[in-house]
């Protein structure tokens, strides 16, 4: 059936108008986590142990491993242009779910950037890809609350799966886990079917419903890369999820330094997802009412703060409140960023354009866990780093007020 555009509605109808198609964004935004940082560094320490790695090692193997599933997804991510999600969803995640059996049976640390080029390639690339872009094309009217819905999923995945599995590692081998995630996604198949056994037409069958960007052009990923706005916008990106990421990779080195217990940490994780619940849905309701443009400059604020206190914080109390700021930043990247590419740049290549801009998200989070965990080991405090992550997250939010200058002039020119 054809995008039906609904307009100004509340949550809960229009979750009940549009249940299956929101419903498969945000199964496949929580099957995303077993390909995420937060997931895998849960296992980080079983990881060093068994092959003999110091921190700067897995680093190094991660930001291998990530920096080419990058590479990997400026080509693969235009896909998503051209395969209904019904097809591509289901593909993606039967192949995520062999990459959790490949880091369960892996036997060699040379092996290791393979097992991480995977996770994170079908994981944290792909599997997100696909919903997002699914979201930003079917919805357009109500396209803010359609990508916090899918948002969701991953939400609960980052609330429930590190205490989860910290637990489970009291009692289960950690292998095993990983061979239960292969088989959580193999049963997911069948549900994604169902869900989608009406889709909603994609581009290469309906290219006439598709929203213009800026001066009303439908840009190519060509287009996209030669112009300021995208490279203004690139150092957000990179910045949240490379420096984000190493603080979720290196977790269990930051409890050991600020002197908690790993479940003692994983237990305060939950503060921020709640944050990120509600600073979600909040997007998602400003997005359509106040737009993605004049929200763009302020989202990276807390981000700031949160990094302060990591630096600072003496106890948990402290940590657990930069938590809460982490999350409340952290819903302006699940929506806002997605929505200012359909907004920018239309939705007619977006699958083709929002795995270029997917690269540089996957780039930014292989870079994180290399230069941080290289830090660690040349002597450079992890605590000490989070200000020069603060000062990063500053640049990149005053860079943010060009593409908003640009709208403004392109508007005031129409």
């Amino acid at each position: 059936m054809t995008a039906r555009i609904i307009h100004d509605t509340g949550y809960i109808s229009f979750i009940r108008e549009n249940a299956p198609f929101l419903a498969t964004g945000a199964l496949l935004s929580f099957l995303s986590s077993f390909g995420q940082t937060f997931f895998i560094s849960i296992f980080g320490g079983e990881i060093r142990a068994e092959y003999g790695l110091s921190n700067g090692d897995w680093g190094l193997i991660y930001m291998i491993g990530t920096g080419a599933s990058a590479a990997v997804m400026v080509f693969a991510g235009g896909l998503a242009d051209r395969f209904r999600v019904r097809q591509l969803g289901i593909t993606v995640i039967l192949l995520l779910g062999l990459s959790c059996v490949l880091m369960a049976l892996n036997p060699l640390a040379a092996l290791l950037p393979l097992v991480v080029f995977t996770l994170r390639f079908f994981g944290q690339g792909m599997t997100t890809h696909v919903a997002t872009v699914a979201m930003a094309r079917w919805f357009i009217a109500t396209r803010g609350r359609a990508l916090a819905v899918a948002a969701m999923g991953f939400m609960l995945a980052e609330a429930a799966l590190p205490l989860i599995m910290v637990w489970l590692k009291s009692y289960i081998d950690w292998h095993y886990i990983w061979i239960g995630c292969a088989l959580f996604c193999l049963a997911m198949a069948p549900v994604l079917m169902r869900l989608l056994r009406l889709e909603r037409t994609p581009q290469s069958v309906a290219q006439d419903n598709q929203s213009t960007g800026l001066y009303g052009k439908h840009w190519t990923r060509a287009d996209v890369l030669r112009h300021p706005i995208f490279w203004a916008m690139a150092p957000a990106v990179m910045s949240f999820s490379g420096f984000g990421t190493a603080f979720w990779f290196h977790q269990v080195h930051f409890a050991e330094i600020k002197g908690y217990s790993h479940l003692a940490l994983v237990a305060v994780f939950p503060l921020g997802t709640i944050t990120l619940l509600f600073s979600t849905i909040f997007y998602g309701w400003a997005l359509d009412r106040i737009g993605a443009v004049k929200l763009l400059p302020f989202y990276l604020i807390p981000y700031i703060f949160a990094f302060i206190l990591h630096w600072y914080g003496p106890s948990l109390g402290w940590t657990a409140l930069a938590l809460i700021l982490m999350g409340a930043a952290g819903g302006g990247q699940a929506t806002l960023l997605n929505a200012c590419w359909a907004e920018f740049f239309g939705t007619l290549h977006l699958g083709s354009i929002k795995a270029a801009t997917a690269a540089l998200m996957v780039l930014g989070s292989a870079l994180g866990p290399g230069i941080s965990g290289w830090l660690i080991d040349q002597g450079v405090g992890f605590e000490q780093q989070m200000l020069g992550y603060a000062a990063t997250f500053f640049i990149a939010a005053l860079l943010l007020l060009y593409p908003v200058s640009v709208v403004r002039r392109s508007t005031g020119a129409a």
